[in-house]
């Protein structure tokens, strides 16, 4: 056989690389075909992986669409970012099937939301349902980061997200398996959820579930804001029939022992919410299960003031029960209210003192809440905060309840008294405080051991400022508290009312002339008190005080005339 020429070599060679090449590309092709068939939805794959598969053909249209927004991009974009034309352009590529496209849409979104603080036309909302929807998780990431940070900005309409119909997508996104997607999406519903009409559609959207389960998240990120949501709806008293009912009340409480502070914070916010509807009360102190309350308490020794102070304002608004208030106290809850009240925080304040007032009001409690260490650092309180009608008003309440007690002397011999008579000479003080400072002080008045530690701190200003408080008779509850201080203390402090003689022959008068009877026995009293003092006597005598007394006798005498008539009618 004779050797074969150079062109009959090359088409050999041409023929064999020919064979190989159809070879490699039917195994490709076998590959690509039974990869299709185990990835289908018939067999029930994921269908967003088998979607991967596919890759859309660029449409013309959309092919100088992208082009168009590019060299908008380029040129336009710091002169008219949200403009008609981009807006076109934006839906088209938000509603493309290719994912590349979608990713332009959405990274356009992205860069407003964070570089441009502008409110966003209503217009725009529409290409994020096409982008939240979206296969690719690039572009979920981006669409929900992005409506996230307008919504945070308020750039958005709360309620116009809802009415546009991106709840939907937005629910949707919780139950993806991507932590990014889903802390975006607990961020969008807690922001949305600040309105109680959207609060109403997003349990009407079963949107409570998903938010549950990533409540349990172990992202950090996603647990927080999925919390935060909850805090949120917890706002609406139907949505929290909608939580205790999907088993919120176990895993609020197990939150609480987080070792993230916020999430401890939007727990205890959420259970101090659902605590001021009573009727959930029996559900979450349950016979026999005190754990919440032992945990509670715990958390008033944390060192983070919001975490202590919303403590306090759900055991403030638990303690609706004198056995719940017992127990409280029984779990040794007043000497870490002692130290929060020794807090540099208002808001730690305002908690604790609210708290205290209610447990003071039982009366099981008030001789174990009449302690030195207590009544210590109330005075204190009252010292720096003359102004401040929460620390003001109900410290005196509170003093007030445990002057009931048995251990009263020891509110005595504390700075309390000082603390409260101090506040009276502030100009600041409001109305509110200025009637239950007094109404504390004249309640004090009555008792022999608090008037001898009274009058120690009763001085010229302090005694100006109670005539002067007596004679304001338009404001009604301190002119009558006020003048009942100076009638028990009278005995006690004649050489500093003298210097004021005037000033209270006027409100004697007026109380005498009261319409309310108690004003004028309340003014008869104190005129007998101030007779026995000759100079009193002689000013009195002066200023013709017993012809008004004698007013009063005669009216008084003709009123029992008519009333023993009306009675004797009445029995015939």
């Amino acid at each position: 056989m004779g050797q074969l020429c150079g062109r009959c070599m090359q088409l050999l060679r041409d023929f064999v690389a020919f064979v190989q090449r159809m070879s490699s590309d039917l195994v490709q092709g076998i590959k690509e075909c039974l990869t299709l068939i185990s990835k289908c939805s018939c067999l029930n794959q994921n269908s967003s992986k088998a979607r991967q598969l596919y890759k859309p053909v660029l449409q013309p249209h959309e092919r100088v669409t992208a082009q168009e927004f590019l060299q908008h991009i380029e040129t336009d974009f710091e002169m008219s970012p949200l403009g008609k034309d981009s807006l076109e352009a934006l839906r088209t590529l938000a509603f493309s099937e290719n994912q590349g496209l979608q990713q332009s849409a959405a990274l356009y979104y992205l860069h407003m939301s964070q570089h441009m603080n502008v409110p966003l036309p209503v217009e725009h909302l529409e290409p994020f349902y096409a982008l939240l929807r979206s296969a690719d998780l690039e572009v979920q990431q981006m669409s929900s980061l992005s409506l996230v940070s307008f919504l945070l900005e308020g750039n958005i309409d709360k309620e116009l997200v809802v009415q546009m119909g991106l709840l939907e997508p937005i629910l949707d996104l919780l139950e993806s398996e991507d932590p990014t997607v889903q802390c975006n999406s607990c961020a969008c519903t807690m922001t949305l959820a600040v309105l109680e009409s959207n609060r109403e559609a997003i349990g009407a959207a079963r949107g409570v579930t998903p938010l549950l389960s990533l409540a349990n998240s172990y992202d950090p990120r996603v647990q927080q804001n999925a919390v935060g949501a909850i805090l949120n709806l917890t706002q609406s008293e139907k949505i929290q029939q909608i939580l205790c009912k999907e088993g919120a009340l176990p895993v609020l409480a197990l939150l609480l022992e987080s070792p993230d502070s916020e999430v401890q914070y939007y727990s205890c916010a959420a259970l101090s919410n659902v605590a001021a509807n009573a009727q959930h009360h029996e559900a979450m102190l349950r016979p026999g299960n005190r754990s919440l309350l032992r945990t509670l308490i715990s958390l008033l020794s944390s060192s983070v003031d919001k975490v202590s102070s919303q403590a306090c304002v759900c055991l403030r608004n638990l303690a609706t029960s004198a056995d719940i208030q017992a127990e409280m106290v029984a779990e040794d809850v007043l000497p870490k209210l002692c130290s929060l009240l020794a807090s540099g925080s208002k808001d730690v304040h305002h908690a604790s003192i609210a708290l205290l007032w209610i447990l003071s009001q039982h009366p099981h409690n008030q001789d174990t809440l009449a302690c030195a260490e207590l009544l210590q650092s109330l005075g204190m309180l009252l010292s720096a905060h003359k102004t401040d009608p929460v620390i003001v008003g109900h410290s005196a309440c509170i003093i007030k309840n445990l002057s009931l007690s048995k251990n009263r002397q020891r509110i005595f011999e504390s700075p309390c008294i000082q603390g409260l008579l101090q506040t009276m000479l502030s100009t600041d003080i409001e109305e509110d405080s200025l009637h239950y400072v007094t109404s504390c002080l004249a309640g004090l008045a009555k008792q022999e051991g608090a008037t001898v530690h009274m009058v120690q701190w009763m001085d010229e200003p302090l005694t100006k400022c109670l005539v002067r408080l007596a004679g304001q008779l338009e404001h009604t509850e301190p002119s009558f508290q006020a003048a009942s201080i100076i009638q028990h203390m009278t005995e006690k402090m004649m050489l500093l009312l003298k210097c004021h003689s005037g000033e209270i022959q006027t409100y004697l008068r007026s109380f005498l002339t009261h319409q309310e009877i108690r004003f004028q026995q309340l003014g008869i009293s104190t005129f007998c008190r101030l007779r026995e003092d000759p100079d009193f006597s002689l000013a009195f005598r002066q200023s013709q005080m017993a012809k008004l007394l004698e007013q009063v006798r005669q009216q008084t005498e003709e009123t029992q005339e008519l009333l023993r008539a009306a009675i004797c009618h009445e029995d015939s």
